[in-house]
């Protein structure tokens, strides 16, 4: 029965033109904002901590858009799950595929960094739609809905693993040309290493610097964002990180959370702040979240 209800849903998200779905969010966002105290303080928190000069008029402004890209990202994620590759390809812009194309052609062996944004989904999809690809996921607790996700998800090349540490499956498949979608910024309670994230020392996954090293791949960072018109998804790619891995885990995830803020920087609206991003805190110190 829940299947059937995510399936109707979505489904019907998917019909909706990319603009009418970034109209909606954009009437609809500022009730989810006030419909939801916890996350509203939550996503406040963190945009309050991470840009300290912002007075709390813009951290309440950035918030409200921050609740309509939430909302327009449950429509995109619609559009990916149903789509075909055709209508994805129509959807997106993408911006520096050179960067990505030449790494195929020489031969290397590629990791993309996808830092957590509002249309990392349709993201995902379209990058499955055009290259085979693996990408790590973590499982949804029902398994009737975790077999829906991934039958959606993985209707093309990519395939998906259960988030389970570092997989020797994985970085063989790296090191045979298969690129790995991850998304490694999430906190990483006991796990990782305290690495500066805006300036604050958060829980950080040390996992990508390992997972290059083994497999001797170039990181190249990606995201999609929504454009300020609502008609695309601009798909962009960064120049591969430079001097990276170097084999010290809290250098290297220092580095990756240097260019996740840059791209953050490009939208940030767009950034998953809702998220407990500085949940685990280095001993002694009060949580971060009251």
């Amino acid at each position: 029965m829940k299947v059937l209800f995510i399936a109707i849903l979505t489904r019907g998200f998917s019909l909706l033109p990319l603009s009418a779905c970034f109209m909606l969010g954009k009437l609809l966002g500022p009730l989810v904002y006030r419909s939801l105290p916890s996350r509203r303080n939550i996503t406040e928190r963190n945009i309050s901590a991470c840009f300290p000069e912002h007075p709390e008029r813009e951290v309440r402004q950035l918030s409200r858009a921050h609740f309509q890209h939430m909302l327009i990202g449950i429509m995109t994620l619609s559009i990916a799950w149903w789509s075909s590759a055709r209508r994805l390809e129509k959807l997106v812009t993408v911006r520096n595929i050179e960067y990505l194309e030449s790494c195929i052609k020489r031969g290397e062996n590629i990791i993309l960094l996808v830092p957590h944004f509002t249309n990392l989904e349709i993201l995902g999809i379209w990058l499955f739609s055009r290259y085979r690809m693996n990408a790590v996921y973590k499982p949804n607790r029902d398994e009737q809905v975790d077999r829906f996700i991934r039958q959606r998800r993985c209707r093309f090349k990519g395939r998906l693993h259960r988030h389970t540490g570092i997989q020797k499956e994985l970085i063989k498949d790296v090191r045979r040309g298969i690129p790995l979608y991850y998304l490694p910024d999430q906190d990483s309670g006991g796990w990782g290493v305290f690495a500066p994230f805006f300036g604050i020392p958060t829980a950080t996954f040390g996992s990508l610097g390992r997972i290059a090293e083994m497999a001797q791949a170039v990181v190249i960072p990606c995201i999609a964002t929504l454009s300020g018109s609502g008609h695309r998804i601009e798909v962009l790619f960064d120049q591969p990180m430079q001097n990276f891995p170097t084999g010290n885990a809290v250098e290297d995830a220092t580095s990756m959370n240097r260019v996740i803020e840059k791209l953050i920087g490009i939208a940030p609206e767009q950034y998953f702040w809702s998220h407990r991003r500085f949940k685990t805190r280095p001993g002694g110190e009060k949580p971060f979240y009251q």
